[in-house]
């Protein structure tokens, strides 16, 4: 597969799936500014906008982390801003993804701007978790299992496991106790899930170990480090110890195996540093794939992978 269009597939992945994860923490966060009836809102705004790396004001309003997270295109980790940027990968690769999940994401951009003026927020955070969802559903449905299919997987997998991490540091957000182990459940969808599996009343310690290392429910942290590990020894094989796949392979197995044999209440007591821990981890991941496999003069700089 060409460089340039493996990097494009890798893009196209992280970046529908952040669209995806941002709509989920705004709608979780907005949620949260509603109900409770003590939160410090320009703190929490504040607090916020640095969890997702984006630049803060000490009295951010609700108007201003919408436009920053959401609705602003020229901010490239907004909803929009990345919604447009797998968009611009997927016309670079149109010789190998499919014609419907190419008009899928054009659709959606298309339909950005009308969508994103709603005067519900919690509409528009529906609508982007929707169009998100019908793109990995024809990308499931109509990709190969070949490097295509491996490379986009691989860039979703390392996102996932990215924005689950900031989604649990909301937990500790200043100026507000912080959204509650259920409403994170069902942001995740995994509030069905957590019940069939647990067979129990969410709880704190429960919650917190289905989110980090079940092995089973797909956006769990674990499961997405395990996946991306996995589909990078897919790409390249037999690669040999200390090349630059086997350094991602090993920073990414790190993560995981810290979170899964490591005391629940270990990780609780230290929950935003742990979470640090992984989104570092997947940005080492990140930039040593892109080392290996993309061309170096073109790699996408994305000032929010700094942590």
């Amino acid at each position: 597969m060409l460089s340039r269009i493996a990097e494009s597939l890798f893009w196209i992945g992280r970046y529908v799936e952040r669209a995806d994860n941002t709509a989920r923490i705004l709608d979780v966060h907005f949620n949260l500014l509603l109900e409770d009836p003590w939160v410090d809102e320009p703190t929490a705004n504040a607090s916020l906008l640095a969890v997702m790396h984006v630049a803060t004001n000490p009295t951010a309003s609700r108007d201003e982390v919408m436009k920053a997270l959401a609705t602003d295109p020229t901010v490239a980790s907004s909803i929009a801003g990345t919604i447009g940027a797998a968009r611009d990968n997927a016309r670079r690769a149109r010789e190998t993804i499919s014609t419907e999940v190419w008009e899928s994401l054009n659709t959606s951009y298309m339909q950005m701007g009308a969508r994103s003026r709603t005067p519900r927020p919690h509409d528009f955070f529906t609508w982007v978790r929707e169009r998100t969802a019908v793109v990995w559903g024809l990308h499931s449905a109509q990709t190969s299992r070949d490097d295509a299919w491996h490379f986009m997987e691989l860039g979703r997998s390392l996102e996932r496991a990215d924005m689950i991490a900031r989604l649990l540091m909301t937990r500790s957000l200043e100026g507000t106790t912080g959204p509650n182990w259920t409403s994170l459940l069902r942001s995740c969808s995994a509030h069905e899930a957590y019940l069939r599996t647990v067979r129990a009343l969410v709880t704190e310690e429960r919650a917190a170990e289905f989110l980090l290392i079940d092995r089973l429910f797909p956006r769990s942290i674990a499961y997405n480090l395990d996946k991306a590990e996995t589909t990078l020894a897919l790409i390249e094989p037999g690669v040999t110890r200390n090349s630059l796949t086997d350094r991602a392979r090993l920073a990414l197995g790190r993560a995981r195996t810290n979170l899964e044999y490591q005391a629940i209440d270990d990780i609780l007591a230290d929950l935003p540093s742990q979470m640090q821990q992984v989104q570092t981890a997947c940005s080492l991941a990140s930039d040593l794939i892109r080392d290996r496999f993309f061309l170096p003069a073109s790699y996408v700089v994305w000032n929010q992978e700094a942590v």
